[in-house]
């Protein structure tokens, strides 16, 4: 005989050997024992979670000649191996997906006039029911609401928001949930022990994990990992190279890259990855799955059980928690959600993956409240270490450059004189505030955002004054580097050194400030300022 696959070759065949479903399965042997069964049931749930091989045990149980006592069925009566053969006219299995036509419907309504040749049931098994059509749900409604005393309706979905509700109202509905990963670990030792396969319990229960609680999907994955490594115990890391998935010290590298707003590490990272042939929708997945744990383990103390991590991974969750902040978490996992289902439909999944990591580690990139909370924990953690890089100053236009070899064979500039701003240059520097700000880096050109240039009038001094619009901002651009930041910008822009003070709008000094006047500014052209220099904008500071 050729090879079935496991899920084939195991499904259950009894209810005992059904599991994760002990509400629904509990509930069908006591209507089988008390002779209380009903004429439509509605099965519900996600995919592989026994929907159809609970149908199917039912359906052997109704027409048992000899059941258990518990309900189920023998399986060796002729009539439950007819039916588990596919050869019995007693249960009829239907695919809604191709067969969702109202003649198809009609056809189902003409058969069940006539009686079971073989057993007490005609059961009908409707598989994927929400793909019949408009129509036929129609005719279908009548024949499921009284059909006769000897037919049976068994209408599976993972659906069920397509279900009409005058069908909903006709059955009675049974929520499949999803099994958990112990529940799918155990059975899967089991079938390994009756397969002769040796595993590891953490290559197990990965395989578990990844099935999301599908336990036909469990098996899938198990079967491919079997068969890519035949006669080898099968480890850890071989289920994560078949499945292609990352091991969690990956995914932990990876957050301290992005906390630390390192986004060239962060997309190396991901580049080997890639290399290694990992995919990159079940990489988001598994990531997206760290951060909820690493989640939980922020909000609460007791949660081993829950996170299903082991003693070292608990604890490297623990310290990497008190990393980051709930509301940035919680920015990430939104980011990282958005992104898995546009990995569905993509094409360049890749380049999706590096833009979402850059913008993790880009807070920057973000208007809403959680980029702004994640822009302000860089800023504080910059101040406590005292990390602010001061940038280097602009090469001054006309300067020589750091060029002549010394003595020693290293470079040494001779030092240039800058000439001292004339009130000419201070329109100059008045037309191009707005550039100048521009090239000051941060948090400098944040303080400096809403600033004003201006100068006394009263004693007619060559002091170039910038009003600010409150005490905190002044106080900021009035340290040391940020001044010294501020007069090389202007040097490199115009050749001058200005002298400048900081004053804020509501000091009043020194004397009477005044705004450069327009007409001085606008004969800044004739005083050899380039124009475009000028943006024309005569409100711009008022």
């Amino acid at each position: 005989m050729s090879y079935q696959a496991l899920y084939r070759k195991f499904r259950p065949t009894t209810f005992e050997e059904v599991k994760g479903q002990d509400h629904i399965v509990k509930t069908l042997k006591n209507q089988l024992r008390a002779n209380r069964i009903g004429h439509a049931y509605l099965f519900c749930g996600t995919r592989g979670t026994g929907k159809t091989t609970i149908a199917k045990v039912f359906a052997r149980a109704v027409n048992c000649e000899h059941p258990l006592e518990d309900g189920s069925p023998c399986n060796e009566c002729e009539t439950c191996r007819g039916i588990l053969k596919g050869t019995s006219n007693n249960v009829i299995e239907i695919d809604a997906a191709s067969n969702n036509g109202v003649d198809n419907i009609r056809e189902i309504r003409e058969e069940v006039g006539y009686r079971p040749t073989q057993g007490k049931y005609k059961v009908y098994i409707i598989d994927e029911v929400h793909m019949l059509s408009t129509g036929a749900f129609n005719a279908l409604l009548k024949t499921l609401e009284e059909p006769p005393e000897y037919v049976i309706f068994i209408l599976a979905t993972t659906e069920i928001n397509k279900i009409p509700v005058t069908i909903l109202s006709r059955c009675q509905r049974y929520n499949f949930h999803r099994i958990t990963i112990d529940t799918i670990a155990g059975r899967l030792r089991e079938l390994l022990t009756r397969e002769n396969v040796e595993a590891e319990d953490r290559a197990v229960r990965y395989v578990a994990k990844t099935a999301d609680g599908s336990m036909r999907d469990a098996l899938s994955l198990l079967d491919q990992c079997i068969a890519f490594y035949l006669g080898e115990k099968l480890t850890y890391e071989k289920v994560l190279e078949v499945l292609g998935t990352v091991d969690t010290d990956v995914f932990s590298r990876l957050l301290r890259c992005v906390i630390g707003g390192d986004a060239s590490s962060s997309v190396r990272i991901l580049g080997d990855m890639v290399r290694e042939g990992k995919e990159m929708g079940q990489f988001v997945t598994d990531f997206i799955w760290y951060l909820r744990n690493l989640m939980l383990v922020q909000n609460s103390e007791d949660l081993e059980d829950v996170l299903d991590v082991s003693t070292e991974n608990l604890e490297q969750l623990r310290e990497e928690s008190k990393m980051i902040d709930s509301e940035v978490l919680m920015r990430y996992i939104r980011i990282l959600s958005d992104l898995s289902g546009q990995l569905r439909f993509a094409t360049q999944k890749q380049i999706l993956v590096e833009s979402a990591l850059i913008r993790l580690c880009r807070p920057q990139m973000d208007t809403d409240l959680s980029g702004v909370l994640d822009r302000i924990r860089q800023l504080e953690e910059k101040l406590e270490k005292g990390t602010f890089v001061q940038q280097s100053a602009p090469q001054v236009s006309g300067m020589p450059s750091s060029s002549g070899t010394g003595k020693a064979g290293t470079t040494a500039a001779a030092p240039v004189k800058v000439q001292k701003a004339a009130p000419e240059d201070l329109v100059k520097i008045r037309s191009m505030w707005r550039k100048i700000v521009g090239m000051c880096g941060q948090p400098l050109r944040g303080c400096l955002d809403s600033s004003v240039p201006k100068y006394d009038g009263s004693g007619g001094d060559q002091k170039l004054y910038v009003e600010v619009g409150n005490d905190i901002a002044a106080e900021q651009v009035k340290l040391e580097q940020h001044m010294e930041e501020l007069r090389n910008v202007i040097i490199s822009l115009t050749g001058k050194e200005a002298a400048i003070e900081v004053v804020t709008s509501s000091s009043g000094e020194p004397g009477s400030l005044t705004e450069i006047p327009l007409e001085e500014l606008l004969a800044s052209e004739i005083q050899g300022i380039p124009v475009e220099e000028f943006d024309g904008d005569d409100n711009m500071y008022e």
